[in-house]
């Protein structure tokens, strides 16, 4: 028993050396693969982002856009962005329809974005956005704005191969209008996504009805010629109040620059002299659809619209017009550059079928949406495109367009609006007399100038007699701001008006 007894703590103090021994040891240096950091697999937010996939799978509600995609190609995986912001100038119809194509694409799968929110914003509120970094995208609002951020520095480049290779199906130019804005770096800063027109939508029918030709510039519609409708009791034009439409406001400048100040009012005035104004441009364009009217001053896509709904309506771009480029581009301080740019590359290649939508009807840019099945149904489209391409337009200058849009707004409803009745009752006059040889065609046209031209007025501030020119129009234009300022003039170019056409119709025989 005693030797059993010493045997156990003989075993109990060798175990407990053991122990004391391993304890003493340093401790064992750890491998480098289980305690250095993992290498990261995402690129940053300023690589260049993977290439999406040619196309989307096709669903039960959505068909398979097939316009030409970027390739994929090999890539490290995107980072997860789960949702895009975008600063927007357009529609609902065009930014939900995006949203419920892109959310299905697999662009969108690749790149963890499960929802893109548009803030349809004013463009006075985008810069304070960009700058605090709340904002990825800019979409829509025309080459003036985004040329505006480019300079103050509020757009990133398109570096990424993805954009790229997109930006490539782009033509750099349309009726010789940029549709991209590269800097001196040799890189595009934005692009567009949709072109843009202003021109006349007639009715075929009509104007065959009246002996009409179709008009080949805006001048035709304020022609001595196009008064046979107010000969035979149906004026065949129509505009817009400018107060009402921007589009026709938009319209007027472009007639104001192509025609020259003065010339330009002739232009204005006597298309109203030959026809209807209308509360708003959807009117204009609902009348020519309805027969009401032969010839209406419309945006690019009322007139597509328009040759959806009626076979006898088409669409006309006069060559003293104006076109752009609708832009779309990556904002600074996004923080998600990648996803961003991926969006971008898709709007201007999957998402181009979005325009084909009977709601939203507006000519794509690059022009591989037309081969696909929805561009294939739209051969209207395609024939409007091909002759863009080689369109000869007016160089619009939007500053000096902006320098005078409130003068051009208001003396419209002041001197023409307000005055319709007496302006077109002179009008009719002078077309009768020209038809039955009281006057010949020289005098004619040299009292319908009389009708067109500016007004001479009391300035309500001077008491001076001053001529409506350009000069005095960049003058006072910011003034117009002022409701009381505004009322006075308002009331003195109306006046004035009224006496001319007065004036001009004792002249008529």
């Amino acid at each position: 028993m005693r030797t059993a007894t010493l045997v156990g703590i003989a075993v109990a103090v060798v175990i407990a050396l053991v122990a004391i021994y391993f304890a003493a040891l340093p401790p064992a240096k750890p491998s480098p693969s289980t305690t250095s950091t993992p290498s990261p697999t995402t690129p940053s937010a300023t690589s260049p982002p993977p290439q999406p996939p040619a196309s989307t799978p096709p669903t039960a509600t959505t068909p398979t856009p097939t316009t030409t995609s970027p390739s994929p190609t090999p890539s490290p995986t995107p980072p997860s962005c789960e949702r895009l912001v975008v600063l927007t100038r357009h529609p609902t119809d065009i930014l939900d329809l995006t949203r419920t194509l892109f959310l299905q694409s697999d662009v969108a799968k690749k790149y963890g974005i499960k929802d893109v929110v548009f803030r349809p914003l004013a463009a006075a509120q985008w810069r304070p956005i960009i700058e605090q970094g709340q904002a990825d995208v800019a979409w829509g609002g025309g080459p003036t704005l985004f040329d505006s951020l480019y300079k103050d520095g509020l757009l990133l480049p398109l570096e990424g191969d993805e954009a790229k290779v997109a930006i490539a199906q782009i033509p750099k130019t349309i009726a010789g209008m940029p549709m991209m804005r590269t800097g001196p770096d040799g890189k595009v800063y934005w692009v567009a996504w949709a072109v843009s027109s202003f021109g006349i939508t007639i009715n075929t029918k009509v104007l065959k009805t009246v002996g009409l030709p179709e008009p080949k510039s805006w001048a035709d519609l304020a022609s001595l010629n196009y008064g046979k409708g107010v000969l035979q009791g149906f004026p065949v034009a129509g505009l817009a109040r400018l107060t009402q439409s921007t589009s026709n406001t938009r319209i007027a400048e472009i007639i104001l620059q192509a025609y020259g100040w003065d010339q330009g009012w002739v232009v204005i005035t006597l298309t109203a002299a030959n026809g209807k104004i209308f509360g708003g441009s959807e009117a204009v364009r609902d009348a020519v659809i309805a027969g009401d009217i032969g010839a209406g001053w419309t945006i690019d896509f009322y007139g597509y619209t328009a040759q959806l709904q009626n076979p006898d309506t088409k669409y006309i771009i006069p060559p003293d017009t104006s076109v752009n480029g609708d832009p779309i581009a990556v904002v600074k301080n996004t923080k998600c550059r990648a996803a961003a740019e991926a969006f971008v590359a898709w709007v201007i290649t999957q998402g181009q079928v979005v325009v084909f939508d009977p709601k939203i009807n507006r000519m794509p840019v690059n022009p591989n949406a037309f081969n696909t099945p929805q561009g294939q149904k739209r051969p209207d489209l395609k024939a409007i495109y091909d002759q863009l391409l080689t369109l000869k337009t007016i160089n619009f200058n939007d500053t000096l367009a902006l320098s005078v849009e409130n003068v051009v707004m208001y003396y419209f409803d002041a001197a023409i609006t307000d005055n319709a009745d007496i302006l077109q009752q002179a009008w009719a006059k002078l077309l009768e007399a020209l038809n039955s040889g009281k006057i010949d065609r020289a005098a004619a046209e040299a009292l319908a100038k009389k009708l067109g031209e500016p007004v001479n007025f009391t300035d309500p501030d001077t008491g001076e007699q001053v001529k409506l020119t350009l000069e005095y129009a960049m003058k006072i234009n910011d003034k117009l701001a002022d409701p009381t300022y505004r009322d006075k003039i308002y009331a003195a170019w109306r006046e004035a008006a009224r006496k001319k056409y007065q004036e001009v119709a004792s002249q008529i025989p």
